[in-house]
């Protein structure tokens, strides 16, 4: 099976219900089916924390480094699982739980020289209200002095569209980017700036456009490029970024019941996969 196909074949059994408290039985499945592929892996570890009386679970893999050293620190990916209300959730975030799984996959077939940590965390959706998976996991590391090498949150990777004018950004953004929606975004603190243009350029290698963004001061002065996980990994001083098909700023099914698969692209899913594992693999 193809590239494509494994990550259609992922999306079936992710895009569903899978709200943690009003779609509890879709939720359980999912959380169970990215349980089962990365157990092809690895085993996983299960990072368990609370919000309001409820058990959440972050789900994490573990997958050794290929280089001598053995002090190296790891690379963690990731992606949330939980979706909003009302909503399959396709591309959010379906598709960076997708990315996620096959990038498992071809690292634990083919290591690369760092460890890497692929995370799958719970509750990115209720992150503005309280805890989410990443703040937990993320201060968790923190107190624990654990260093990374470098954190990247898939979050939204499947829908485009070509046609001028369709999308947007926050002032002045739309000065200095194109106005398709047909590109691939990358967003990172200051420190992750030369992973930025490695990786960006490797996803154009592969054939999709790319384009990526330097923020100062964990991205208060543009507080749309903190919404996902990799923003508690900058409030916490890590290395971090965010692949993105820019949500809300191109798509008009983000949190609705219309994000279904039907309407992502899944030749452009396919391209930033290969892009990013071939980019990865070069850090």
């Amino acid at each position: 099976m193809n590239l494509k196909n494994l990550l259609q074949t992922h999306l079936t059994f992710i895009a569903r219900d899978r709200d943690p408290y009003l779609a509890t039985g879709g939720h359980f499945f999912v959380q169970q089916y990215i349980k089962e592929q990365f157990e092809q892996s690895g085993s996983v570890e299960i990072h368990t924390f609370e919000v309001k009386g409820k058990a959440c679970k972050n789900l994490i893999l573990n997958l050794p480094g290929r280089s001598p050293h053995k002090d190296l620190p790891p690379i963690l990916i990731a992606a949330h699982y939980d979706a909003v209300p009302g909503t399959p959730g396709a591309d959010d975030n379906a598709t960076g739980v997708a990315v996620l799984l096959e990038l498992a996959r071809m690292f634990a077939t083919q290591p690369i020289k760092y460890p890497l940590r692929l995370v799958a965390f719970d509750m990115e959706e209720y992150g503005l209200l309280g805890p989410s998976g990443a703040s937990e996991y993320a201060s968790q590391l923190r107190q624990q002095q654990q260093p990374l090498r470098l954190m990247i949150a898939l979050e939204m990777l499947g829908y485009c569209d070509s046609t001028p004018g369709s999308q947007h950004y926050p002032a002045p953004l739309e000065r200095f980017y194109p106005n398709r929606g047909d590109f691939i975004a990358l967003i990172g603190n200051l420190r992750t700036i030369p992973d930025l243009i490695r990786l960006s350029r490797n996803i154009r290698k592969s054939g999709t456009p790319s384009e990526w963004l330097p923020v100062p001061n964990r991205g208060l002065i543009l507080p749309q490029t903190r919404l996902s996980d990799h923003a508690h990994f900058w409030d916490q001083g890590y290395p971090a970024m965010m692949v993105t098909d820019t949500a809300n700023m191109r798509n008009p099914h983000y949190h609705k019941p219309s994000d279904t698969i039907a309407t992502l692209n899944l030749d452009f899913l396919t391209g930033v996969c290969q892009g990013l594992e071939k980019g990865i693999r070069k850090l």
